[in-house]
């Protein structure tokens, strides 16, 4: 049993016996003790006063001589006004550690049959452009809060709702059709999403000079410059065009149903190496040229059972005045859908799909009020889960000005990202000697590890609701709060394991109880307890920069261990053997953390 579960039920124990009342296990607060403090944990008594009528100072002497004579964890105690510092026992640690050595998951609850089944969507990216840095923050986020649910015992579905219909999908088509001469991403040696994305430009290049020329002719004619641009920009030959084609779009014309899939196959292809670059997958994808038909039947269904209304225009509305909000739009006059629609139709198929707990939509926090919306509409609408779902929101991330501009010189391309982020890995490795007596193939694949780490832990390490900064050459560093830093010390911990083996030291499966243990050691086990707190955390706040932060305490916590004790030449062999399975533990965790996180760690660097 855990320290912190043994001298929880010993404290209620003694409220009993003391004080003759139960009380409930919420009411028993244990914390670190404070570093200018004798003890490791401390018992907050305030509680506990109203039950045992005395003085602070009193109820913590009379709990902490109970907990000292009844509880063997407990080694001594001192009072400090209310609060009651626990010194735990020596064995007690070794016996934790012993638990920590024997679970290759400590700190992750397992998956049962009954577990709740939550449904994670994130990437929805549209097809007509690739994937830039803001998707890159998007599905690293999605990713790893998968991770970290499962790792608090639930079952996860990852999801991806992709945006493949609309005006903006038949600009890249119309584009293609006129500029693009039967061109294919074969023919043109690039990914298929770079080469859809590149027709969207042009025809937004195309389409500003139409625009330009007709207010010039519109300003000619004696009408206002406003009203110039807005007529223009409605009457321009190409966007018409568009529109035409979005119409045989939606009443199936084959020939432009023929086309969109054959686009849009390109730009999946492209896609999915991106995906695969990341470490990220889903288990299920849907698409909206699917879902926003459902969505039209569900808003009918809800209009036929008066939970919405249908303007003279035929258009429908959601009213959500009595919610503290405005009314909806949900069908448009001509019957056609909005995004709105369109997400409650996911939600439908997605339901029918899966028995769904709990749903959440990794999405940017400019949707904060979309999602405030979708939830009252669910909820209306009969979804159990609708009230609840969760909107996991996220802020802005940027570069640098100046760095890595994609070739549009707007948005930061992912794909441009990743392959600077290897090179400046495999550069960075070899100027500090990282790479000694390795195959050509053994230095890619550690950039590559490397890279990539330095990547996702910069950006999960920030708390996902802030807009952040990402410096590429601030995030590959040895040193600090960086992946590479704790990807090394991994990489550190493998080598000593490794020398260890080649030393034929004998590492038990379990250390006997009188094990030797100094403060530091003892505040590395303390610290890998933490895990089980951290992941716990994690899921409840939907927060993975919170795995990382302790990522980083424990791997620092340990280089300090490192550098103040020698692990293969302690003084004495049970003090060696006992260090080897705190670094093996302390790896174990890194390595597990770290997944949370979606980052692999090198064995050797």
């Amino acid at each position: 049993m855990k320290i912190e579960n043994q001298i929880s039920n010993a404290v209620l124990a003694a409220v009993k016996e003391l004080y003759g009342q139960e009380v409930p296990e919420n009411m028993v607060q244990l914390q670190k003790t404070r570093s200018n403090f004798e003890g490791n944990l401390t018992l907050v008594v305030f509680p506990f006063l109203k039950i045992s009528k005395k003085k602070p100072e009193d109820t913590a002497q009379e709990l902490g001589e109970y907990l000292q004579a009844n509880c063997k964890a407990i080694a001594k105690f001192n009072v400090v006004k209310g609060f009651l510092n626990l010194s735990i026992a020596p064995a007690a640690w070794v016996e934790l550690l012993n638990e920590i050595n024997a679970n290759p998951k400590f700190g992750e609850k397992p998956v049962t049959e009954n577990s709740p089944l939550v449904m994670i969507e994130y990437s929805s990216p549209n097809t007509n452009k690739p994937l830039h840095l803001g998707h890159v923050r998007n599905n690293l986020l999605g990713w790893s809060l998968a991770q970290i649910m499962e790792a608090n015992g639930n079952k996860v579905v990852k999801t991806n709702i992709v945006n493949d219909r609309g005006i903006h999908i038949c600009k890249s088509m119309l584009a293609w059709l006129k500029w693009g001469n039967n061109i294919t991403p074969e023919k043109a040696g690039k990914k298929g999403d770079h080469l859809i994305g590149d027709f969207y430009v042009a025809f937004d290049k195309h389409y500003r000079e139409e625009v330009k020329e007709l207010v010039a002719q519109y300003t000619a004619e004696g009408m206002g410059e406003e009203e110039a641009k807005k007529k223009a920009e409605q009457e321009a030959p190409l966007i018409k065009e568009a529109h035409d084609m979005l119409v045989k779009w939606e009443n199936n014309d084959p020939e432009i149903r023929q086309l969109w899939a054959k686009m849009n196959s390109w730009v999946y292809a492209g896609f999915d190496e991106t995906y695969k670059a990341l470490g990220v997958s889903f288990d299920k994808i849907y698409y909206e040229s699917n879902t926003y038909l459902e969505g039209k039947k569900k808003v009918e269904e809800g209009l036929e059972k008066g939970l919405f209304y249908r303007r003279d225009d035929n258009s429908v509305w959601a009213d959500l005045t009595k919610d503290g909000l405005d009314e909806k739009l949900l069908l448009r006059s001509d019957g056609t859908s909005v995004y709105m629609t369109q997400d409650i139709g996911t939600a439908d198929m997605r339901f029918s799909d899966f028995p769904i707990d709990k749903m959440i939509y990794v999405v940017g926090n400019e949707q904060n009020y979309h999602f405030q919306v979708l939830s009252i509409l669910l909820d209306r609408l009969g979804f159990k889960w609708g009230k609840d779902l969760v909107h996991f929101s996220y802020g802005m991330v940027e570069l640098p000005n100046g760095k890595m501009k994609s070739r549009e010189g707007t948005v930061v391309d992912a794909d441009d990202l990743i392959a600077e982020m290897v090179k400046d890995a495999r550069e960075t490795s070899d100027e500090l000697g990282k790479f000694k007596d390795m195959t050509e193939e053994e230095k890619n694949e550690i950039a590559r590890i490397v890279g990539m780490g330095a990547l996702k832990y910069f950006i999960l390490k920030v708390d996902a609701r802030k807009n952040m900064l990402f410096n590429p050459e601030e995030s590959i560093d040895f040193n600090g709060n960086t992946g590479p830093f704790i990807q090394y010390t991994y990489a550190r911990i493998r080598s000593i394991m490794r020398n260890a083996k080649e030393q034929n030291i004998n590492i038990p499966a379990s250390l006997s109880d009188n094990a030797p243990l100094n403060e530091k050691e003892i505040e590395l086990i303390q610290k890998m307890n933490d895990f089980s707190a951290a992941v716990a955390e994690a899921g409840t706040n939907y927060s993975p920069s919170g795995i990382a932060n302790y990522c980083y305490e424990l791997t620092k916590d340990f280089n300090q261990f490192y550098h103040d004790y020698s692990i293969l030449k302690a003084d004495t062999e049970e003090e060696r053997v006992t260090r080897l399975v705190i670094a093996e533990n302390v790896a174990k965790i890194i390595k597990n953390g770290m997944e949370l996180l979606g980052i692999q760690v090198p064995e050797r660097m």
